[in-house]
């Protein structure tokens, strides 16, 4: 398979860079309206990351990287650390559970501390954007190799080229395995309440020509139980040290329906979303959004006046329940704490 075969599955951006102001394509919108917005500053996007323009922890990780390039000129363009606490702190406060976020923004400070000048900053978001690229490519292809030929596959919320620098994450799985024949069944949940799936994977999937069938959140089991599927494939935006993977929210009950029906769970993430400094899922602090997201659809109320909403917008899937983890630097199968140290005492 040359890179030309990948490509073919590979033609959405999320952002793009133009030097002086970063571009986001707003996903709050797709599919009905393709819009880029464009952004100069930091506090900018900022609020574009916490108000859904661009989602998705690598996504969001490439695009803080690149409003910190935005911050330092705003300086002047010789920067230092504190000179950019502000624009730092907005960025950090913007969401709180991808962990990719903090660690673009920590290799960022790294560079700022080493006295990085513009042209540098530049430089290194630019390589944290071409290595997340090159890391989705190399997860599409160990990812796929887990995979028996003529398999059927589902995914949960959309982890495509939309939510990273470009192929995808656990979509770039599929896109691979389509590729290579064996991946013949693709299936992908709506994912309420922002329909991140229906609106975002089914749009990515249709683009690539990739034939899919777009199911509601709650047949996941019932699609498991008449054995169409073999693996669920799940991206992720923090993997604790345990093993523990929070991911979009309902991905837990798929996973344990998954278990019960003998349907293998696959994550794919790069190795920034391994987080070893936290323990457990149980130390995961769960983004809680406004409850308003579930009372309505696209702007529309669907509920009574006066109902009440709790609004959690991830979970957190036990390691136990993970068949096989996937970052850029190899398969681990069965993820637990000490195969986890191990493989990423250096991410």
């Amino acid at each position: 398979m040359t890179a030309a075969d990948l490509d073919r599955y590979d033609r959405v951006r999320a952002l793009r860079w133009l030097g002086d102001r970063l571009d986001l394509l707003d996903q709050r919108i797709l599919p009905r309206q393709v819009a880029w917005l464009s952004y100069t500053d930091a506090a900018g996007v900022a609020q574009a990351i916490h108000d859904l323009v661009v989602r998705g922890a690598p996504a969001i990780g490439v695009t803080a990287a690149y409003a910190v390039v935005l911050a330092a000129r705003a300086r002047g363009g010789a920067p230092s650390r504190a000179a950019l606490s502000a624009e730092l702190a907005l960025l950090r406060a913007s969401r709180p559970t991808a962990v990719n976020l903090f660690w673009a923004l920590d290799r960022m400070g790294r560079a700022l501390d080493a006295g990085a000048s513009l042209v540098a900053l530049d430089a290194e978001a630019r390589a944290i954007e071409a290595e997340d690229l090159a890391a989705n490519r190399r997860m599409g292809e160990l990812g796929a190799a887990l995979i028996a030929p003529g398999s059927g596959v589902l995914t949960h919320c959309n982890t495509g080229s939309l939510a990273t620098a470009g192929f995808g994450t656990a979509l770039g799985v599929i896109r691979t395995g389509v590729a290579q024949g064996r991946i013949t069944r693709v299936f992908n949940t709506e994912t309420r309440p922002w329909l991140q799936g229906a609106r975002l994977t089914s749009w990515e999937l249709l683009t690539d020509g990739i034939p899919a069938k777009l199911i509601a959140d709650g047949a996941g089991a019932h699609l498991f139980a008449t054995g169409q599927v073999q693996w669920l494939v799940v991206g992720a935006d923090r993997i604790c040290a345990n093993g523990d993977t929070a991911n979009k929210i309902g991905t837990c009950e798929l996973a344990i329906a998954a278990r019960h029906y003998g349907v293998r769970v696959m994550v794919v993430a790069p190795a920034s979303t391994v987080d070893l400094a936290t323990a457990r899922g149980a130390d995961i602090e769960i983004e809680l959004r406004a409850p308003d997201e579930l009372l309505g659809i696209a702007g529309v109320r669907t509920t009574a006046d006066g109902v009440q909403a709790w609004n959690p917008v991830f979970d957190v899937t036990p390691a136990a329940l993970v068949d096989a983890l996937v970052t850029e630097r190899g398969v681990l199968e069965r993820p637990e704490a000490a195969r986890m140290a191990a493989a990423f005492a250096t991410a």
